[in-house]
């Protein structure tokens, strides 16, 4: 399975590399491949690692502006024109979607796939990986979303809430028919 993960490339403390980390191995063990936005930084680089020590492929789909921060050694390299393009390339190389902790890149990544999952335009599995507590919050405002009538569809049918790698993963490879 191509596992697209969003996610911070920023350098973090160990309460969320640890479970990247699980994460990235856990990818690895079971066969698959990362489909990232390709950066050689901070939780990018932590879940790299982790799936590339492990046996994973590495798919990266950069963009032009952050090209020097490219992982070299990545099975697959695509460098983007821009946010757009990435994104839309970062989906269409994916079979399931993980949203993982991160700013707002991470949070603009998150809410287009969850748009287009509302308007039927994909059925691609997400889960939100919410490592120590970070989507709280968010969580909080889908539930007021869903329980004031913003979303036509359920929130179960939109994301899986996952407190823990292994969590996130067998929900995955549940929903593609691999367990």
């Amino acid at each position: 399975m191509n596992i697209c993960v969003f996610l911070s490339a920023a350098d973090l403390a160990d309460r969320y590399t640890g479970p990247a980390r699980q994460f990235g191995e856990l990818l690895g063990k079971g066969g698959h491949a990362l489909v990232w936005g390709g950066s050689d930084t901070g939780l990018m680089k932590v879940v790299a690692d982790g799936v590339q020590e492990t046996g994973g492929r590495l798919v990266g789909v950069s963009v032009g502006f952050l090209a020097a921060k490219a992982r070299a050694g990545a099975d697959e390299m695509v460098i983007a024109k821009d946010l757009a393009e990435r994104k839309r390339l970062l989906l269409e190389k994916a079979d399931a979607v993980v949203i993982m902790v991160g700013g707002t890149g991470t949070l603009d990544e998150a809410t287009e796939i969850l748009e287009l999952k509302k308007h039927g335009h994909t059925d691609k599995p997400v889960v939100l990986l919410n490592t120590a507590g970070f989507y709280d919050g968010l969580k909080e405002q889908f539930r007021r979303m869903e329980d004031e009538g913003f979303l036509p569809r359920p929130l179960t049918e939109l994301v899986f809430f996952a407190e823990e790698p292994v969590g996130a993963l067998a929900y995955l490879e549940e929903s593609i028919g691999i367990r």
